[in-house]
């Protein structure tokens, strides 16, 4: 402890990190900080028995990186990082208790589960003599804060945001504390490789590890890069996949690295400085982050929203049980080049061009007839960037049953939308190299290349690749009439 600390500030402050993995515009170490206490940091994981939803395989492999960035960040400044496993709740009761802690601070979550165990942390901390101190550090807006005429929640995304817009500008960011002052951490920590958060045996984390450096200064980094080049001309670039014309913060955002304040602020600041991108550009990036909060405040309203219809009408919807369809999906074998180059992308690298999510999502559901939730378990476990809120909120914004929903009857032909924003084939051929032989306009299509065309590109179709598991035309029939009867429509 520092000297010419006061008596009362003897005992030490706990920061509970949760999906906050980061030291500026971090509002729970600031105010730990500025409390004068000297500071405890604690992450706990809570593995397969977390309040709320248990992790992924690939948001666990992404929160080993953020941990040990973290670690790293704090041992610079003279601590550490105190890990531990188990019920979160109880371990921070027994932290405050063997260390006679008088604070713990944290930053808010939202779902539903995890509000209600806050609050009863906070309730059985205070009983014991410990004031505990929650803060805002993952959205602009507290999701109760933005609301209608009548008080009540948002359930179209544009008047959301227009309300987001008439509140006035998002706070700044909070820098960095300028000091640091470490309690002595207890005996008997753990290693962050006793979290066994990282895959074993396979380890199938090699892409993932190449395309995503851990920690807060490669999110400043990346966003830096972002703001510099792929933002010009970001409200049409943003659509290609073939292209590098997207943030990919989103990794970042949701373990905490970065902060949407932080992403906010900087774009402003690139906007006031000029530098080629339009207007245009801005706006769609800010609401991009806005698509985020509007996540998060349907999330905090409707808390069962990875699980049930937000529409509770699709609670009839006929889903079809189709096994094989799911599996040459999530494998990347559905014969349709944009679908596998997506799935492939996802399972490479944890992470996938939102152009192609919809994409994928939309095969998913109304080619196949599956129901969303399965793809959303997959993402959920697949993605680095598996968010409670967007995650959920965005496949059932495809499936129809969402807030701000897509209309059932839009359907993506898979095909059109890789020749419209795949146009050369460069996505798809980086993914599903068997068709590396075909020229662009049979990429997307190799069905209808002749026997001569599919020799030169040394392809045997149905070998090599599969041919398509269902047609288009007849797929989209089927999803249409399933749509018509869940409204109870006549058929013709």
């Amino acid at each position: 402890m520092s000297a010419g600390m006061s008596a009362s500030a003897s005992s030490p402050a706990i920061v509970w990190f949760r999906d906050d993995l980061r030291v500026a515009d971090n509002p729970a170490l600031c105010r730990a900080a500025a409390s004068g206490r000297a500071l405890i940091c604690v992450y706990v994981h809570e593995g397969d028995g977390a309040i709320g939803r248990p992790l992924g395989g690939a948001a666990r492999w992404m929160l080993h990186g953020a941990l040990g960035a973290l670690d790293a960040q704090l041992r610079r400044r003279g601590g550490a990082l105190l890990l531990s496993r188990g019920a979160a709740g109880p371990a921070i009761e027994a932290l405050a208790a063997t260390t006679s802690a008088g604070a713990v601070f944290w930053n808010r979550r939202y779902g539903g589960p995890e509000r209600e165990a806050d609050a009863t942390l906070k309730a059985s901390l205070a009983a014991r003599g410990v004031a505990a101190h929650s803060a805002n550090a993952s959205l602009m807006r507290e999701p109760w804060s933005v609301a209608n005429a009548d008080g009540k929640p948002f359930r179209v995304f544009s008047a959301f945001w227009r309300a987001f817009a008439r509140q006035g500008e998002v706070d700044p960011p909070e820098p960095a504390p300028e000091r640091l002052a470490f309690h002595e951490l207890p005996p008997a920590a753990l290693s962050l490789a006793e979290l066994r958060l990282t895959p074993r045996k396979p380890d199938w984390s090699a892409g993932l590890a190449e395309a995503w450096p851990a920690g807060e200064a490669a999110a400043h980094g990346r966003l830096g890069a972002f703001l510099e080049g792929p933002l010009r001309g970001y409200g049409k670039g943003r659509d290609r996949p073939d292209r590098a014309g997207t943030s990919r913060l989103s990794p970042y955002l949701r373990c905490g690295a970065i902060s949407p304040r932080q992403a906010w602020a900087a774009a402003a600041s690139a906007q006031h400085a000029g530098g080629g991108a339009s207007a245009g550009d801005f706006d769609k990036f800010r609401a991009e982050l806005g698509w985020r909060e509007f996540s998060y405040h349907l999330l905090y309203h409707f808390p069962e929203l990875a699980r049930r219809n937000f529409q509770p009408r699709f609670d009839a919807m006929a889903w079809r049980g189709d096994a094989s369809g799911l599996e040459a999906w999530r494998r990347g074998r559905t014969g349709y080049p944009l679908v596998d180059a997506g799935m492939r992308e996802l399972w490479a690298t944890g992470w996938m061009h939102n152009r192609v999510r919809m994409v994928v999502a939309s095969f998913l559901i109304k080619h196949l007839l599956v129901d969303w939730r399965e793809g959303e378990a997959w993402f959920w476990d697949t993605l680095v960037d598996a968010d409670p809120a967007s995650n959920a909120a965005s496949w059932q914004w495809v499936a129809g049953s969402g807030a701000d929903a897509a209309p059932y009857y839009r359907i993506f032909n898979p095909v059109l939308q890789g020749e419209k924003f795949d146009p050369d084939a460069t996505y798809v051929k980086r993914w599903v190299p068997e068709l590396a032989g075909l020229p662009p306009h049979l990429a997307h299509r190799p069905w209808t290349a002749t026997p001569a065309e599919l020799a030169a590109a040394g392809l045997r179709l149905g070998e090599d690749y599969p041919l398509p598991i269902v047609d288009h035309a007849l797929a989209r029939q089927r999803a249409l009439a399933a749509h018509a009867a869940l409204r109870g429509e006549a058929q013709g």
